[in-house]
């Protein structure tokens, strides 16, 4: 697991040969620059490179993705002609056989096209972010496609009103956590930005997403769900929702579906929205499933997942978060 500093480190690393082709190239990070092409045209693009300002008079010579370049590169500054899709790592190194001294990598970002990631529900995009509560920590996920499983992150760039903030990548490579170091609990003002720039050999593609904290909080699976009075089933917050609940209010979607249904199912026998933690049941069948999940009552954010009990006459089995 490693971090990921949330900025954009700017370096003199190349230059296109014309004024619109410099338009189209960022230097994204140290040593990695980005040609941005128009998806399905052929294209070509002179870029300069320089080895570096230490190694002037030095006999340099380049090589890219570790094999030597025919005709040969050589000199501290050169030029390459980037065609198409096919950018690449070039080296520089003192002399033929001689030790490595800098690199440049050129990746390849056409516009409108995304490949390496599913896409999820039309609300959710690519990127999926959640939190439990408000103290300003989330965490996004992301799901790469079968032809692009060897993808990996290459940059992630978040910030919340004008203030970077920093972000870990998930040991699998498939999310981050982030962390806003602000005050928590503060007005949710400002929407957070997140653009998260992925790789597969030299295809790059970015992921943006932008939203509001409150947009993402979603309630973790209510604990200690259990019945008494063979009817009154009761319920707590959870252990990591904020307090006092009294400010931090919740509201509960009790549901009663029938057994063997789930909770997701749309033919219920009852269904409201309470902000109690208990609800007494009256239906006439003996056998039920008896559901609850919670959200934000001031902002009607995202759901918990359900919380429930299968009902089966004089047997109860209930299905709920950790217990406190």
């Amino acid at each position: 697991m490693r971090a990921l500093f949330l900025m954009v480190l700017y370096a003199g690393l190349g230059y296109a040969s014309s004024t619109s082709d410099q338009e189209n190239i960022e230097t994204l990070m140290d040593n990695v620059l980005v040609l941005r092409v128009p998806h399905g045209e052929s294209t070509m693009v002179y870029v300069n490179m320089s080895c570096g300002k230490a190694y002037e008079n030095q006999p340099v010579v380049w090589k890219k993705d570790g094999e030597a370049t025919e005709p040969a590169l050589q000199g501290n500054q050169v030029t390459v002609l980037v065609e198409d899709m096919n950018g690449g790592n070039y080296t520089c190194h003192l002399g033929p056989g001689g030790d490595y001294l800098n690199h440049t990598l050129i990746l390849i970002q056409p516009d409108n096209r995304t490949v390496i990631l599913e896409e999820g529900s039309p609300d959710m995009g690519h990127i999926h972010c959640a939190t439990p509560n408000y103290r300003g920590s989330f965490h996004c996920t992301w799901r790469r496609t079968r032809l692009r499983s060897d993808a990996s992150v290459l940059l992630v760039k978040a910030e919340r009103n004008m203030e970077n903030i920093s972000c870990e990548l998930d040991a699998d490579g498939s999310g981050i956590h982030c962390q806003d170091a602000s005050c928590p609990y503060k007005e949710d003002q400002h929407r957070i930005s997140l653009t998260v720039y992925i790789r597969s050999a030299f295809l790059l593609e970015a992921y943006a997403k932008v939203f509001y904290l409150r947009e993402i909080v979603r309630p973790e699976q209510l604990p200690n769900l259990c019945i008494s009075n063979g009817k009154v089933f009761s319920w707590s917050y959870p252990d990591s929702w904020e307090k006092p609940s009294t400010y931090f209010g919740l509201q509960f979607q009790v549901k009663v579906v029938h057994k063997g249904s789930s909770c997701g199912s749309e033919h219920h026998i009852m269904l409201n929205t309470i902000e109690e933690t208990k609800y007494e049941v009256n239906v006439k069948t003996p056998k039920y499933v008896f559901c609850v999940r919670a959200q934000d009552k001031y902002t009607n954010g995202p759901f918990s997942h359900w919380s429930s009990c299968t009902v089966n006459k004089d047997s109860v089995v209930c299905i709920t978060g950790p217990k406190l």
